[in-house]
């Protein structure tokens, strides 16, 4: 559905996208994250032909971006939702929808039905005559996704769309995006919520300028892992951990910190798959009994924030 090669876009001597090379499959939800300033909204304002490119190239269902001939079909393809809504706070939130669905050229059965569907699934039908100006800023965010829905776009591109959201509004987009994605709808999203992400994503992206990193959150945790983070496994006991038990896993070649709380153990491995039989054997043999083991790998924050870290070359 999306693919660049070296798009790169500048702003007289600063570069906000350097080189992006990226592919984005069709009917899959596409996590950006990055800090702020790390070019994620001016990638998906070139995307979405709002802005040109400096140099590279990009290509939405084949269509060319930057091409004059086919930036019509690739807006015809494609809805925005934008960190500012921009609605017309005179109109009412259906009048809003219907007079968007106008430009897009939507017939009328079709505006009709769409309107009420998303109003619906948003939770904003029984407010369709009320001024848009009115609305709070959670009930704006979902008039301006329904909006960008109107005209039935196979991609959506949505910056920030839970930012500065309540709990209840933020929830009801994520559970709309989970909807979209059962229709597989090709959808971009830029987020600072790593949560977010990991719960709604199939890939993640993670963006400083440069394209640092791809893949989805259980790859990346693991790439971290593997490349010397934090892995440990958990031992519920059913007794308390005695010293014993602790000295004998902390005698196991390849162990790092052991830790007891309890009857929890936590042990440090470089590799829990192929160390954990020697852990059981360790524990067994010093008198223990085990209830459950875990292996809890590097969790996304940290692959965040250790790739933003190195990115940014500080």
């Amino acid at each position: 559905m999306i693919e660049t090669e070296s798009l790169t876009k500048r702003f007289g001597g600063l570069t906000a996208v350097d080189n992006l090379t990226l592919k984005v499959n069709d009917g899959e939800v596409f996590g950006f994250l990055g800090p702020n300033g790390a070019g994620k909204t001016t990638t998906v304002r070139m995307l979405s032909c709002l802005i040109s490119k400096t140099s590279g190239e990009a290509r939405i269902a084949g269509y060319e971006v930057g091409k004059e001939a086919d930036s019509l079909s690739i807006r015809k393809l494609i809805g925005f939702v934008p960190d500012n809504v921009g609605l017309y706070d005179d109109l009412s939130a259906y009048d809003n929808l219907d007079f968007y669905g106008k430009l897009y050229d939507c017939a009328e059965a079709q505006r009709k039905e769409n309107i009420q569907r998303f109003l619906t699934m948003l939770g904003l039908w029984e407010k369709r005559d009320v001024m848009a100006g009115t609305f709070s800023k959670g009930m704006k965010q979902k008039l301006a996704i329904a909006r960008a829905l109107i005209h039935e776009p196979k991609l959506l591109f949505m910056d920030e769309p839970t930012a500065n959201l309540d709990p209840e509004s933020a929830k009801t987009v994520r559970d709309f995006i989970l909807e979209l994605k059962k229709e597989e709808r090709t959808i971009f999203l830029n987020t600072h919520n790593l949560d977010e992400a990991q719960r709604i994503c199939d890939r993640i992206g993670i963006l400083r300028t440069k394209l640092i990193a791809t893949g989805t959150p259980q790859e990346l945790e693991k790439a971290l892992s593997s490349g010397g983070g934090t892995r440990k496994t958990v031992v519920l006991l059913q007794e308390q951990a005695t010293d014993a038990i602790l000295a004998g896993v902390r005698k196991l070649p390849a162990v790092g910190s052991v830790t007891a709380e309890g009857n929890k153990l936590e042990v440090a491995l470089g590799d829990p798959e192929k160390q954990n039989a020697a852990v059981v054997e360790a524990i067994v043999k010093a008198g223990g009994h085990i209830q459950s083991m875990t292996i809890v790998g590097a969790s996304l924050e940290d692959v965040y924030l250790k790739l933003v870290k190195e990115g940014g070359g500080s």
